[in-house]
């Protein structure tokens, strides 16, 4: 599908509203692909009239603009035209074909710069041999010249499409990206060979030219490549959506129909080994599903009429029909991959410093360039030495090295994670996580399996407290509901986070929770437990237990073992939260908590100095979750937990925590390290090309080496992560 996006066009149907009630415009960027265009574009859209915030995300290529209010979408596809960076409105399928095609244009570009460096090269030897005492004839030497022109300039020329292209829409608008000194450079780089060559000259640069364009080719490939992998995990989670769905019509008949036309409130077909298209309510047929893919619980869940079927959950047993409760862009499958990718679509500290020093780049080399071509004038060298000086500035400062030295890092470290079960939700997140030197752990769903067990409760007392029960997403509540099995939830249900719920029974007030919430006496317990009561009648209590997850000891002594101290903050009794303590290794504990304490918790610990990791999955901890300096969740923590943390992990153990710490410490070493070859680089090449110390062919080799350098640095950190 295509849009007509001419300047006069109506945009209001691409305005869509986000789940927090704001107005949200999504754009499909083309020629935005390093840290200087990013900066450009989101300081010129996030300066329009009604622009709240402008992220672009440099892996899909997606620029999401908010508004306060209204927003005008015309206002910013002018703007990003004026630019020079043509947008359409985003789509994921034509945002795939059109990095697909990127692809192979990088790829086809590559192998000409390749056969074009080989070949100018195998010409340009006998001419460099002269240094080592073969001097050859003027006539020879020019003859080879030639032919390394006849290779190496339609070589570079082709070679060099994407950066002259980009260059040139830059220039169009009065403006200077990073491609145009590359442009510049290699376009002087020919010209004074051509010169050289037609007045039977020394040297020539043909060689140069193509091998610059084939190095960097190297690395805008290397990025692209890192970019698809980035794009791929939350690819991979849209992919388990099956493109189909079997949607029955009014008539009673069976349709296959494409995904993205399924609509809320359609009956579906879900048949047995298929996954859910989209997030739905069961209506008819009983079945057993696996969500896996979606809470890293692997036990198979059995579902009913009544009962929620996620997209991606996969239908084990039984047929059954599906009423649609969401679009496929709404499911559940959709907002994991939305984690996946936002976790490149926020900024680190170290990003940010990058982003800053690639924007006073072009105006700086550009004056370094210009001050070495009149100094070396002025000094006598002549204008053929003083322009070579000037393009080996050019070309040896380009801050491609920079612009890769962070991305790379939080792009391979996202990607490790992923394969051990943990979506990273920004990159800022990382940075945070290597700072932390305190954690602290909730028991309930964290420490514990959060699947507590009944024990031993009269079943009458079960089914009166039931209702109730259905009505709370608490782990405990859940047990309740679901010993007593399907039957009727309770009305005017009002659930308050960490103390209990209420509501009506046959029209009787009721509360279960807290003893205190209920009303019972607040006594010591040895067992987690739930109290249940109408309104002035004797109070129930119902004991559970949990089991501690089996890698808990071990997860808690890795975490000691790298400096870290550890802590639980819990809502739970003094008796449960002290043995779960005691079993896992845990010295310091604190129970009875309510989510305002455990947030004041964290914030007195912040005070103390203290970089705190806070662990949590319940509604209780979600103000703990985000006062917390890192926060992480489990996969089947609730929502408002998971969009408090900063990195969501599936699977049944904690082993992710320790792992996600590892990687974040890694990642911050390897970002350093790339910052500190990046400035020792430029600090030593700069000044080495205004001496002449490095023609531009070194300068070529010198400049693509440091971006390879600090590429192959960060991928260091996937190598550790298979080995």
């Amino acid at each position: 599908m295509t849009y007509d996006l001419a300047p006069g066009a109506d945009f209001s149907a691409f305005l869509r509203k986000t789940p927090k009630g704001e107005t949200s415009l999504e754009l499909l960027v083309k020629g935005a692909r390093c840290a200087g265009c990013l900066a450009k574009i989101e300081k010129a859209v996030a300066q329009l009239p009604g622009v709240d915030t402008a992220r672009l995300n440099l892996t899909t290529g997606k620029l999401t603009v908010t508004y306060r209010g209204e927003g005008d979408p015309a206002a910013v596809v002018r703007t990003l035209d004026g630019l020079g960076y043509p947008a359409t409105p985003y789509d994921p399928g034509q945002a795939a074909l059109a990095h697909d095609a990127e692809g192979r244009r990088l790829t086809l570009a590559l192998a000409v710069a390749g056969f074009g460096a080989m070949n100018a090269m195998m010409f340009s030897v006998p001419v460099w041999a002269g240094l080592f005492g073969q001097e050859l004839g003027v006539g020879a030497r020019t003859m080879m010249m030639w032919a390394s022109a006849a290779v190496g300039a339609p070589c570079a020329i082709y070679a060099g499409r994407p950066f002259f292209e980009s260059a040139w829409r830059s220039l169009k608008r009065g403006r200077a990206n990073m491609d145009v000194p590359i442009s510049i450079g290699v376009i002087l780089t020919l010209v004074i060979s051509f010169v050289e060559t037609v007045l039977r000259g020394r040297d020539a640069y043909f060689d140069a030219a193509v091998s610059l364009l084939f190095l960097l080719l190297i690395g805008r490939w290397l990025d692209h490549q890192l970019r698809a992998k980035a794009k791929s995990a939350a690819a991979d989670l849209l992919a388990m959506q099956a493109p189909v769905a079997a949607v029955v019509g009014p008539d009673g008949l069976e349709r296959r129909t494409p995904l993205s036309e399924v609509a809320v409130g359609d009956v579906l077909i879900v048949r047995p080994g298929e996954r859910a298209p989209v997030d739905g309510e069961v209506v008819d047929g009983i079945s057993t599903l696996d969500n896996a893919l979606l809470t890293g619980e692997t036990r198979p869940v059995e579902i009913r009429p009544g009962g929620v079927m996620q997209a991606g959950a996969l239908n084990l047993t039984a047929a059954i029909r599906v009423r649609a409760l969401a679009r496929s862009e709404d499911s559940a499958v959709a907002a994991i991959a939305r984690l996946v990718e936002a976790g490149t679509q926020s900024k680190s500290l170290y990003v940010r410093l990058a982003d800053k020093a690639a924007a006073i780049y072009v105006p700086v080399v550009h004056t370094l360039a210009a001050v070495t071509f009149a100094g070396g004038w002025a000094l006598g060298l002549g204008p053929r030495e003083a322009l070579l000086r000037a393009v080996a500035v050019l070309i040896i400062t380009c801050p491609c090295a920079l612009g890769l030295a962070v991305p790379a890092v939080q792009i391979t470290a996202s990607g490790r994670l992923f394969r051990k079960g943990v979506l990273v939700k920004s990159g800022a997140a990382l940075e945070r996580l290597a700072e932390v030197d305190h954690v602290v752990l909730d028991k309930t769903g964290v420490l514990t399996e959060g699947r507590p067990k009944l024990i031993d409760a009269p079943a009458h007392l079960v089914a009166m407290a039931a209702p109730l029960a259905r009505a709370s997403a608490h782990p405990l509540a859940k047990a309740l509901a679901a010993e007593a099995g399907p039957g009727p939830m309770a009305e005017g249900v009002v659930e308050q986070a960490g103390q209990g719920v209420e509501g009506l029974i046959d029209g009787r007030r009721a509360r279960l929770g807290r003893a205190a919430y209920v009303g019972a006496p607040d006594g010591s317990a040895s067992e987690t437990e739930l109290w249940f009561g109408f309104e002035g009648d004797t109070k129930i209590r119902f004991r559970f237990s949990d089991q501690l997850r089996a890698d808990a000891a071990e997860t808690v002594a890795g975490l000691k073992q790298r400096g870290l101290t550890v802590e639980i903050l819990s809502g739970d009794l003094r008796g449960p939260v002290a043995k779960a303590a005691e079993d896992a290794g845990i010295d310091s504990w604190r129970s009875g908590l309510t989510p305002q304490e455990k947030a004041q918790a964290i914030e007195a610990l912040a005070a103390q100095g203290r970089k705190v990791l806070m662990v949590g999955d319940g509604l209780n901890d979600a103000a703990a979750l985000a006062k917390a300096h890192a926060a992480m969740a489990p996969g089947s923590a609730l929502e408002a937990s998971q969009n408090a943390a900063d990195l969501v992990f599936s699977g049944e153990g904690l082993g992710a925590i320790v792992e996600a710490v590892d990687v974040a410490r890694s990642a911050r070493g390897r970002a350093l390290e790339n910052f500190g070859f990046s400035a020792l680089y430029n600090i030593v090449a700069a000044p080495a090309a205004m001496a002449g110390l490095v023609n531009p062919l070194i300068a070529a080799l010198a400049m693509s080496g440091s971006s390879l350098v600090v590429t192959l640095n960060a991928l260091r950190l996937a190598r550790a992560g298979r080995s």
